[in-house]
């Protein structure tokens, strides 16, 4: 919960029933029949699907209906993260009933009554049945729980029998859409030319020498690129622009910072917290029920925070610690003793390297550099920025980091051996390999196998309601002040204090502004149909521990792509367009060896060696996969030099030095089932965003959650 809701909810609650009865009371609960006059009918369109109005009325009483299964099912009400899934899944239901339904109907798709019985009861039962009747003491599915809960429907609630004709409906569309999915995926043919050209680009390697130029060599400040360079570009390119409804928003931000007073009276508060906790009988239970933060009674030293960390030597059983201030929160431990755990934690990084197949030479390609970037980082090199140069996984932006895990099997088998058979910290000495690739590993925090019993308080500093009224009052009075755009950047120049920060693109049904987790407020005023370019929101916006100001600076329209809204991508692509013809003019005018060239040339060209690449999976050092040029080097003749040419990444002259075709096969049918099972999995994406575009979505959302 936001801090500034969480303190004014408790002042605010009288006020806020009694205003919401007031509006009730003069409106009318026809507010969401089409009948307030606060609305024209039109106002309640929640969407719009293959030419069919969806009402507010409507999907908010599926959502309610979905709600409410969801809260019988799980015994809680969903999250706000929660609320919005559900709302995805019935806007989606709609798409199904609506769209999908049309293209069933024109085929005569049905599931007949012996089709739904054979997957409920028959040979062919469906997984969601499967699942829902699967026998809890063998975790084996039991086709007679089936036919005893259908002996017994009849007598059940209404609301169960409600449900279940509404599980029967889901799996039943679930096999209409299958058959009509089958029927696309089953058009989908590879011929074995296909296979055979498939096989070679995976296989028949080549070695090349070649100069390369990236364009990063030049400096983009060196290169001017035109309003009028742009709109042709863009108009040669429109099918890689698509348009998207979103709005682009500034924003100032008024941070609500506990005062001298506030502190003072939460440090009494933490201290009185200290000397209860000494005293309580259950340590873990009192600690759990007055921390904003619960942390786990037992954590390994791993896990410690680094202050506690410090002092654990001089901690004896029984003893209060603390507070240890991080941020705004207020740490306090009873310290209860050590526990050895038959787990370890640890803590490390590595370096993913992925084979571009699953080939031997792939394989071997991947090891080799692995083996590079390991005695780079022995030389001295920055294991973190190697890391986010070359790692291959989602963790290569933080620097390799895998966090704190335990030997607990949730990693892969031969990853955690090797790691936990290491002792201590630091480089691994060699590349560890497992089905993923090859890993260049750096222990962190060595393993451990010991527990700390602390019972941990921790507390959020949290500003009074006067101070909380003293920074709402400046936002508001900022907000006055600025109400336009216009106002705001003048306000900005004189003011070198005031926090501004910018959210482009955001998405009509976006639940977040940058760091902001809850922002549906700010999106839902971006996007409302009186919001102008240049306006100021005026209101001032609470979140989590801050107000906000916001401005629109911009929009873009699905049906009306301009270069304004994809200014920064395609200013990059032409920049790196005219770079290129900048190099290849230079590059055309030199004579000699590559070399030669390259010291002609000047700084920015490079000489590099390659062996063994493939056209499939082929990676040219410092240029990396580049496709143009893996591409023109694989198809020169062995001994023979290309002419200058602009790639992905760069310009290049390229020299085949060696290399040989694949041997034929006899039978192709391995690359032939992969392309079939490759074009198979992108099927199903394509047909659905074709029947989404055929229906013209209107998505409005947005105007309500």
């Amino acid at each position: 919960m936001a801090l500034i809701t969480k303190i004014r909810e408790k002042s605010g609650i009288a006020a806020a029933a009694i205003a919401i009865s007031l509006v009730l009371f003069l409106v009318g609960a026809d507010i969401f029949q089409g009948k307030s006059s606060l609305f024209g009918s039109s106002s309640q369109e929640v969407g719009e699907i293959a030419g069919e109005s969806i009402m507010i009325q409507d999907f908010q009483k599926k959502v309610e209906e979905a709600t409410a299964n969801y809260t019988a099912q799980t015994g809680k009400g969903p999250s706000e993260q929660e609320a919005a899934s559900i709302r995805d899944q019935v806007w989606n239901q709609f798409i199904l009933d609506i769209a999908y339904k049309k293209e069933f109907d024109a085929l005569g798709l049905k599931v007949s009554e012996e089709e739904l019985i054979d997957m409920v009861q028959g040979n062919y039962i469906h997984p969601s049945v499967r699942q829902q009747f699967t026998n809890p003491q063998t975790g084996q599915f039991d086709k007679t729980f089936v036919i005893q809960f259908l002996k017994n429907l009849k007598t059940m609630p209404a609301q169960q029998q409600q449900a279940w004709a509404a599980f029967e409906k889901s799996i039943s569309q679930d096999r209409i859409r299958s058959k009509y999915e089958n029927l696309l995926r089953l058009s989908n043919y590879v011929t074995q030319a296909d296979a055979a050209k498939e096989y070679q680009s995976q296989n028949a390697k080549f070695n090349a020498r070649f100069l390369f130029v990236p364009f990063f060599s030049v400096p983009d400040t060196t290169i001017k690129v035109t309003d009028a360079q742009l709109e042709e570009y863009l108009a040669k390119h429109k099918d890689q622009f698509k348009g998207t409804n979103t709005r682009s928003i500034q924003y100032a931000t008024f941070p609500v910072i506990p005062t001298k007073q506030d502190t003072v009276e939460f440090y009494n508060q933490i201290k009185k917290l200290a000397k209860d906790l000494a005293v309580a009988p259950n340590d873990s239970a009192f600690a759990m029920l007055n921390s904003d933060v619960r942390t786990p009674y037992l954590l390994p030293y791993a896990e410690i925070p680094a202050a506690v960390k410090a002092m654990l030597p001089t901690f004896q059983v029984g003893g209060i610690y603390g507070p240890f201030k991080e941020g705004l929160t207020y740490s306090i431990y009873k310290y209860g003793g050590v526990k050895k755990d038959s787990l370890f934690t640890m803590r490390a990084s590595h370096i993913l390297i992925t084979p571009a197949n699953k080939s031997d030479s792939a394989k071997a390609q991947a090891k080799q550099r692995a083996e590079a970037i390991l005695t780079q980082i022995k030389g001295g090199g920055s294991f973190e920025t190697l890391a986010q140069m070359n790692g291959m996984d989602g963790t290569a932006q933080n620097g390799g980091d895998l966090g704190y895990f335990k030997n607990n099997g949730a990693m892969v088998k031969s990853f955690e051996k090797a790691l936990f058979g290491f002792n201590g910290t630091g480089l691994m000495p060699g590349v560890v390999e497992t089905e993923f690739g090859y890993h260049i590993v750096k222990v962190t925090d060595a393993k451990s196998n010991t527990s700390y019993k602390l019972a941990a308080i921790n507390k959020a500093i949290a500003p009074t309601q006067a101070t909380l009224d003293k920074v709402f009052t400046q936002a508001d009075a900022f907000a006055n002040a600025n109400g336009t755009l216009a106002a705001f950047e003048v306000a900005l120049k004189k003011d070198k204090s005031i926090i501004m920060m910018r959210a482009d693109r955001l998405q009509e049904n976006s639940s977040a502004v940058n760091n902001l987790a809850n922002a549906r407020e700010i999106v839902r005023w971006a996007f409302d149909e009186n919001t102008a370019v240049g306006d100021g929101s005026k209101k001032v916006f609470e979140q989590d521990n801050q107000y906000i100001v916001a401005y629109l600076t911009g929009k873009t329209d699905k049906d009306n792509v301009k270069v304004e809204d994809y200014r920064i991508e395609l200013t990059a692509l032409v920049r790196n367009q005219l770079k290129g013809e900048q190099i290849s003019k230079k590059l055309a005018g030199i004579k000699g060896t590559l070399e030669q060239i390259a010291q002609k040339y000047g700084a920015g060209a490079l000489v590099e060696t390659v062996q063994d690449q493939t056209l499939a999976g082929g990676m040219l050092n410092t240029a990396g996969p580049d496709a143009i040029a893996l591409g023109r080097i694989a198809g020169l003749k062995n001994g023979k030099r290309s002419s200058v040419f602009v790639g992905d990444n760069g310009v290049f002259i390229a020299e085949k030095t060696g290399g040989v075709a694949a041997p034929a096969l006899a039978d192709y049918s391995q690359y032939k089932n992969q392309l079939q099972m490759m074009g198979v999995q992108r099927s199903s994406f394509y047909i659905n965003e074709a029947i989404k575009e055929n229906a013209k979505i209107v998505d409005k959302r947005y105007k309500f959650y």
